[in-house]
């Protein structure tokens, strides 16, 4: 299988790179980043671009792909505006999505949204709006294999490569506590790659995967 990743610097991103170098099934993994990443291997190829809008400087670059985890994404309290964290989680994925599929119509699509993610785009608070948005569009797209992730809390199990400031102090506090209170509710970024890849692979029963359907498909197959 050949993959293309986005997100590679993000937690999720980043591990899913990791874990598919790792991975004797895939032959081939095209990370899409803004800047260049530290993870080297012989397996991977970094495409830096500035636009994650237009894709067409490197369309070339994402023919003769088998799948692709869109793991790129911000939180809502990283952005300046509502716009620009509508442009980043919908524009971006929607643009990349069109232009995968104008290449490679089989391509399987996996995207990385989140727990409360709002499928009737009305919930007051926006990461719910604008992911249940982006759902709703690549749900109308003509994906033959399309999966909708919807992680809880994901605890890193590698250090991130730009921590946001609180992340230094929340971290070895907060997810061990979740862990804790609300373990259906956490996956870690280990857990969360290996099951998005393991999905590629081998399907899953349905297109919209909650936190629970994850951790589900987690213990059945016995992989952390």
């Amino acid at each position: 299988m050949k993959l293309i990743i986005t997100g590679v610097t993000g937690v999720a991103g980043s591990e899913t790179v990791r874990q598919a170098l790792i991975d004797p099934r895939i032959t081939h993994v095209t990370a899409i980043s803004r800047r260049p990443i530290t993870i080297k291997h012989e397996k991977l190829r970094v495409i830096v671009i500035k636009d994650f809008l237009d894709y067409s400087p490197i369309i070339n670059d994402l023919k003769d792909h088998d799948a692709c985890l869109w793991c790129l994404g911000v939180s809502q309290n990283q952005v300046r505006s509502d716009e620009e964290y509508h442009t980043i989680t919908h524009d971006y994925t929607i643009a990349a999505a069109r232009a995968l599929l104008r290449v490679n119509p089989n391509i399987v699509f996996g995207f990385v949204s989140g727990m409360g993610a709002d499928s009737t785009e009305k919930s007051k608070t926006l990461f719910a709006r604008v992911k249940g948005k982006t759902e709703n569009v690549l749900l109308n797209l003509p994906f033959k294999k399309l999966y909708l992730f919807r992680p809880g809390g994901i605890q890193p199990i590698q250090k991130k490569e730009n921590p946001i400031w609180y992340e230094h102090i929340l971290n070895p506090i907060l997810f061990p506590l979740m862990k804790l209170v609300v373990p259906n509710m956490m996956i870690t970024s280990v857990e969360l790659a290996k099951v998005m890849i393991h999905i590629l692979f081998n399907g899953a029963p349905k297109t919209l995967l909650e936190n629970k359907d994850l951790r589900n498909i987690i213990h059945e197959f016995s992989f952390h």
